[in-house]
């Protein structure tokens, strides 16, 4: 039914040199942001104040974290269905809905949202900031990037690609270099998207600390997701062509805007929280997307402060575990800062400095071959 719609709009749009511009991902891309970000301010102060309504204390605040905390008591969470409203009205406006990278990365942002509604709702009807237990989270969420993973490369084999990239890992600065590593391809692709999902869930924990970084990495992913779509550029780029894939530009622009919508109410000090309905959202996101354009390790350079805010977590636990000590303040990493007597607008600013360097040095892989 979809492909019928995209065929007719395709004919009127002969017809009208300005209906016409829309065929181009460049321009739908743009539409996309700005459709998202006015969807995402628009709902914006009403919904806050229906949450703060139905949530009354809001999200639980971790009684060992910093004492500046304790001033973000009664804000309400689950903001993330602000940005999930953006992406969804803007990729159905915008998006080819005939493409299968579309409806997977689809798929995976919002299996991860009801996910991360069901966790927030715990929290907040306990009053607890335990919500679901680690085990469920992580079954679920393996579950869903499993058939993902699968999906795609199923895709891919059904797409003229190159010899065996399905099921292969793709290394930066090496244009030639793939590691066939058969259907285990799959797991692998799970454990990006769980991994960097997770990543972004923990790197959630400041005023718009997660947003803005989210925002350059998507950034990033749609000029990626661009390229490896062209023939033309992946030539002459020497990266991996994967027909289809630029679609997700769309997605990607979709994020932006929405992010930014979302920034608006979320910067310090924010009036709503995004939540785990948004974090592990728009981590599975990024992860599938990069499945999907076959950079996944490029998602550790370009979201590199996620890697590094779950690092620090599972370094702690595990030293903590070995020696009885720590080797942090206190992780995420970004409280480790805040402990050190740093201001939370200081931690988050300087954040975004290492992530938008981080965004820059992974793009620079694909002219670096």
């Amino acid at each position: 039914m979809f492909y019928l719609l995209y065929l007719y709009f395709a004919d009127v749009a002969q017809d009208y040199p300005l209906l016409n511009l829309i065929q181009y991902q460049t321009v739908r891309v743009g539409l996309a942001t700005a459709t998202a970000l006015i969807v995402a301010v628009a709902m914006g102060s009403r919904f806050i104040a229906w949450m703060r309504v139905k949530q009354g204390k809001g999200q639980p605040i971790r009684e060992d974290g910093p004492v500046s905390h304790l001033s973000k008591v009664g804000t309400p969470t689950m903001g993330g269905l602000m940005i999930l409203a953006g992406i969804a009205v803007a990729v159905f406006l915008w998006g080819d809905l005939t493409s299968p990278y579309i409806w997977i990365v689809s798929f995976v942002t919002a299996a991860y949202a009801v996910l991360g509604f069901v966790d927030d709702y715990a929290k907040v009807t306990k009053q607890s900031s335990a919500g679901l237990t680690s085990r469920q989270k992580l079954a679920a969420q393996t579950v869903v990037a499993v058939i993902a993973g699968t999906l795609t490369v199923l895709w891919m084999y059904a797409s003229p690609t190159s010899p065996n990239l399905e099921t292969s890992i793709a290394f930066p600065f090496f244009k030639a270099v793939l590691l066939n590593i058969g259907w285990f391809y799959v797991l692998f692709a799970a454990f990006t998207i769980v991994g960097f999902s997770n990543a972004v869930n923990l790197t959630d924990g400041l005023d718009g600390l997660a947003t803005v970084p989210v925002m350059m990495a998507a950034g990033a992913f749609g000029v990626i997701s661009y390229l490896v779509g062209n023939f033309l550029f992946s030539d002459y780029l020497q990266v991996h062509h994967v027909p289809g894939a630029g679609e997700l530009a769309v997605f990607c622009g979709a994020i932006i805007g929405a992010g930014a919508g979302f920034l608006w109410y979320n910067a310090p000090p924010a009036r709503i929280f995004m939540g785990d309905t948004g974090s592990l959202a728009l981590g599975g996101a990024l992860g599938a997307i990069a499945v999907a354009t076959k950079h996944e390790l490029v998602l550790g350079i370009v979201g590199g402060l996620f890697v590094i805010e779950a690092l620090s977590v599972m370094i702690q636990v595990g030293y903590f575990k070995a020696t009885g000590k720590r080797v942090f303040l206190m992780a995420p990493i970004h409280h480790h800062f805040e402990k050190m007597g740093w201001p939370e607008p200081t931690v988050v600013i300087r954040f975004w400095i290492v992530a938008g360097m981080l965004a820059l040095i992974g793009l620079s892989t694909l002219k670096l071959r």
